[in-house]
This record gives structure tokens, C-alpha cells and sequence, in this order.
């Protein structure tokens, strides 16, 4: 009797049930940072921001250049989501989340002006979207000035 006392506790503590199946365990993931931050900058964030300037230059005539704008768009709202995985562990964190969601959220008013087809108003995101990005660059003294429409690529960053 003790013996049978003894395993019930343990089937207890670890989760064992008798008579029921045991539910499939839910995978947790581990949301761990991989890429450095300036490699997110370069690779998503600027790459789509240029890609975003060339598209917008002109209007766009296919419904699939707006398509992939608004693609573009998103992209950097989802760079966004990586940098709020990865902030400093200092004072400044708190910046770095409201700059990185001021980001996103600027990223998702753009896309939604793309989907709309606006020209106008998706450049005039586009702008408010590098006044975001320079908004953190100045927080943090990152030495790259970001402005839509200009003639030549930001400093440090590939063409």
C-alpha cells in the first residue's frame, strides 16, 4: 500500500495520469537573437527601404510592384519584431523597445498606405519611416542618417 502511495505521488509531481491519454506537450520556443543588429539594418531593414524609394519614385502600375511594396513594407516591420528581440541590457532598453515598435508601427502605416495605392501618402510614410529610423539612430548615436528619396545611400551601409 505504501509502494502504491508512493508511485501515485510521483505520477503526481511529473504529470502522469492514469486512464487518460497524456495530451501532447506545447512547444515553448526559445525566441533567441542570431544576426547582429547592423546585418538586420543592412539586410532587411535598408535593403527594403532603398527597394521601397525605387518602387515609389514613380508610380507604380502593376498591381504586382504594389504587391511587393507592400511586402517590402513589412519586411521592415518585421526586422522591427527582431530588433525587440535583441535590446541593450542597460538604461537604454526602454528606448530601444519604443523606438523599435515606433518603427514597426511606421513600417504597417506604410504598408497599409501601399495597399491602398496611394502614391502620395506611401511616399509621405516612407519619410515619417526614415524620420523613425533616425529617431533610434540619434538615441543610440548610430552615425547613419536615413532620408527617403535622397540621391546617395547612407554611410557604412552597402549600396
Amino acid at each position: 500500500m505504501k509502494r502504491l502511495a508512493i508511485v501515485i505521488v510521483l505520477a503526481a509531481a511529473t504529470g502522469v495520469q492514469f486512464g487518460h491519454a497524456q495530451p501532447a506537450g506545447r512547444v515553448t520556443p526559445t525566441l533567441e537573437p542570431i544576426a547582429e543588429t547592423k546585418l538586420l539594418m543592412a539586410g532587411l531593414a535598408h535593403a527594403n527601404f532603398k527597394g521601397l524609394e525605387r518602387i515609389l519614385s514613380k508610380q507604380p502600375g502593376e498591381d504586382q510592384a504594389w504587391t511587393f511594396a507592400r511586402g517590402q513594407a513589412l519586411l521592415i516591420a518585421e526586422t522591427a519584431n527582431l530588433l525587440l528581440l535583441r535590446p541593450p541590457r542597460n538604461p537604454g532598453e526602454s528606448a530601444w523597445m519604443e523606438r523599435a515598435m515606433g518603427l514597426r508601427s511606421q513600417a504597417v502605416q506604410l504598408a497599409h498606405a501601399i495597399s491602398k495605392k496611394d502614391v502620395e501618402q506611401a511616399r509621405g510614410q516612407l519619410e515619417q519611416l526614415a524620420v523613425s529610423c533616425n529617431r533610434c539612430h540619434e538615441t543610440f548615436k548610430v552615425p547613419v542618417q536615413i532620408e527617403a528619396f535622397a540621391a546617395a545611400p547612407p554611410p557604412d551601409l552597402p549600396k
